[in-house]
């Protein structure tokens, strides 16, 4: 597929704004992700331990269920999908590029170091009570001290793991 010309990060910005106001006005709730999961993990759970689910406290708090921030997840889905669409730069490639300079083309090493990545980060975002979205964007959306603080720490360990990870690589 022929390569557009890619969303301008000026309008992503601002239209992500709009939509942490609107999602305040229509939800009076802030924008995150990170508790989705883990009500997605109890709605599966409940398929083959309902009882189990319903005995847990943390499930008491967060009840497996479809909700706004579920739905804003599905809509982050389906947002980037069009705007890969739009900009002409949608393709399907695994592993990416700079993936298999550095690592080498093995999809399954690719999955693995994806999924153990994925858990370190849901793990630190939970007991973190929040994501980068809740503590970053919304954060800093409401002027608070601990989101411009949280934004800070995640690019102070960002930064040097993708370094380390990647080598200055593309």
């Amino acid at each position: 597929m022929k390569e557009g010309k890619a969303w301008s990060p000026y309008l992503g910005g601002a239209l992500t704004g709009v939509l942490g106001v609107m999602s305040v006005l229509l939800t009076d709730k802030f924008l995150g992700a990170s508790t989705s999961f883990a009500r997605s993990a109890g709605m599966i759970e409940q398929i083959f331990l309902p009882k189990h689910v319903a005995a847990l406290d943390y499930f008491a708090k967060y009840t497996p269920k479809i909700d706004w921030q579920w739905m804003f997840l599905a809509g982050i889905l389906f947002g980037s999908f069009f705007s890969a669409i739009s900009s002409h730069s949608f393709r399907i490639q695994n592993p990416p590029d700079m993936w298999v300079s550095r690592f080498g083309p093995s999809k399954e090493k690719r999955a693995i170091f994806a999924f153990v990545g994925g858990c370190i980060a849901l793990f630190g975002a939970r007991l973190a009570g929040g994501c980068p979205s809740g503590h970053g964007l919304s954060g800093l959306m409401q002027l608070s001290v601990s989101g411009f603080i949280a934004l800070a720490c995640f690019f102070i360990g960002g930064m040097p793991v993708a370094r380390l990870l990647y080598r200055g690589g593309r």
